[in-house]
């Protein structure tokens, strides 16, 4: 039995832009800046090689050294809203890591590198990524790091304007020597994986 009132349908799409974050408010929402946020780009890339859809959320330990990860597939869709997202990256980092919720102020970060199609620019599955992570951080006792996006055209820290041409959503076809597949139509077939590679769903974890 469900409790509860749903909004009607003409509200649907005003409650899910609500849960989505644009650059000026992520900018203005005090984000701590990685040191080195190349570093910590290829760290992941590198350890969960992932390909468009593909998420990975990562937490930081003061020092930003790598306390745990994993990437999941989160497929894209017309109407993207931050409480799914919210929620797939609760379920990841309660796998991965206990919550901090009893301490009195966050210690560790979470940072969370998104793999997709097009270009560099702002979307609103961007705003609803950057809203699921603050709100699972919340959740999690965690403080709310950066927001990366991996494309055709590289990676880049939203709202810091930090960005480098390597890696980007093809390194994995180049590392492989596959050629660069057109345009899908639909769901594209899984990519073939080096052994180490995420299993299953493109899940993989790590503790260091």
């Amino acid at each position: 039995m469900t409790f509860g009132f749903a909004p009607p349908p003409s509200a649907e799409p005003a409650v899910r832009l609500s849960r989505m974050l644009e650059p000026a408010e992520w900018a203005a929402a005090g984000i701590p800046l990685l040191r080195n946020p190349r570093e910590v780009v290829h760290g992941l890339h590198s350890r969960h090689l992932p390909t468009p859809s593909t998420a990975v959320v990562a937490v930081l330990d003061p020092e930003e050294r790598l306390t745990a990860s994993a990437s999941f597939r989160q497929h894209g869709s017309t109407t993207p809203d931050g409480w799914e997202f919210r929620n797939a990256l609760l379920t990841q980092l309660r796998r991965v890591i206990p919550h901090d919720l009893r301490r009195r102020s966050p210690v560790r970060t979470a940072v969370l590198l998104y793999c997709r199609e097009g270009g560099s620019r702002w979307t609103e599955e961007d705003g609803a990524w950057m809203w699921g992570l603050r709100d699972a951080c919340t959740l999690h006792g965690l403080r709310c790091g950066a927001y990366i996006t991996l494309t055709r055209e590289g990676w880049q820290v939203l709202g810091e304007g930090r960005g480098g041409r390597r890696p980007h959503s093809a390194s994995l076809r180049t590392t492989l020597g596959i050629a660069p597949a057109p345009e899908p139509d639909g769901d594209a077939a899984p990519l073939p994986r080096p052994l180490g590679g995420a299993r299953g769903v493109l899940h993989r974890s790590a503790a260091v």
